[in-house]
């Protein structure tokens, strides 16, 4: 487990365009490394912005033909739903590139293979994370898994006091009555939100910064406050604008 590291820039967008730039260098190391990235995406507006950096051209370049992409939760809603983060993915930035489908590897949706079983549709997620895990693992050792944080402190599908955060058994949680609309989700769970390499919290406004406070504050307890309990096994980064950060606990 690393120690979370602070990347403060002055605003919403500097934030959003230093993720881009290093989402980028990191898709680049991977694949000098292992041959392909897996990237594990969010949603939200940093989630969508941090996509749209990557048409700058100072972000530098990137050979999409090796890499992965998965999400860290989705609302399960219909497919092209303006609900689902998958849809904003592909506004973004996805639809304009030549990806190749297998390696785009979305959630299942509400009208999808399984219909509106959503028990059915998590277990599918989890059986595709494991078909691309290698070594007898059951999820990828994701090379970046960037998540969004919101005013109560929750990450991916994971709520503060939800049932779907005691899920510790399977890579994936079919989440019923989310206390934020829509009710039904899929989410990654913490184990395997803690295999990712690297896990990247984005987090932008003053109305995060109670939050991000109370995640990165001495003993903070998951159950109450769900990002405190994701780090990636290499490095855990909080890429916060000012606002967010104004509430940053003092060191020691």
């Amino acid at each position: 487990m690393s120690t979370p590291h602070l990347e403060i820039h002055p605003t919403k967008d500097a934030t959003a365009a230093a993720v881009s730039t290093a989402l980028a260098a990191r898709i680049r190391e991977a694949q000098q490394a292992r041959g392909v990235a897996h990237i594990v995406l969010t949603g939200g507006s940093m989630g969508g912005a941090s996509l749209q950096g990557l048409r700058r051209p100072d972000a530098g370049p990137v050979d999409w033909s090796r890499v992965h992409l998965w999400w860290g939760d989705e609302r399960f809603v219909p497919a092209g739903h303006a609900d689902r983060n998958e849809t904003e993915a592909r506004e973004a930035l996805l639809d304009e590139l030549d990806l190749d489908p297998s390696t785009v590897h979305a959630m299942p949706a509400s009208d999808g293979p399984d219909g509106d079983d959503l028990a059915a549709a998590a277990r599918r997620y989890a059986e595709e994370l494991a078909a691309h895990a290698g070594d007898g693992r059951v999820v990828p050792a994701f090379d970046v898994l960037m998540l969004g944080v919101g005013p109560d402190a929750h990450i991916a599908s994971l709520f503060p006091h939800h049932p779907a955060q005691r899920v510790t058994d399977a890579p994936t949680v079919a989440v019923e009555d989310s206390p934020k609309p829509p009710p039904l989700r899929i989410s990654l769970t913490y184990p395997t939100i803690n295999a990712a390499r690297h896990v990247w919290f984005m987090v932008a406004g003053s109305e995060k910064a109670d939050a991000v406070h109370a995640a990165l504050s001495a003993g903070a307890d998951s159950w109450d406050t769900p990002a405190s309990g994701a780090h990636g096994t290499e490095e855990t980064v909080w890429w916060l604008d000012e606002a967010a950060a104004a509430r940053v606990p003092a060191a020691g």
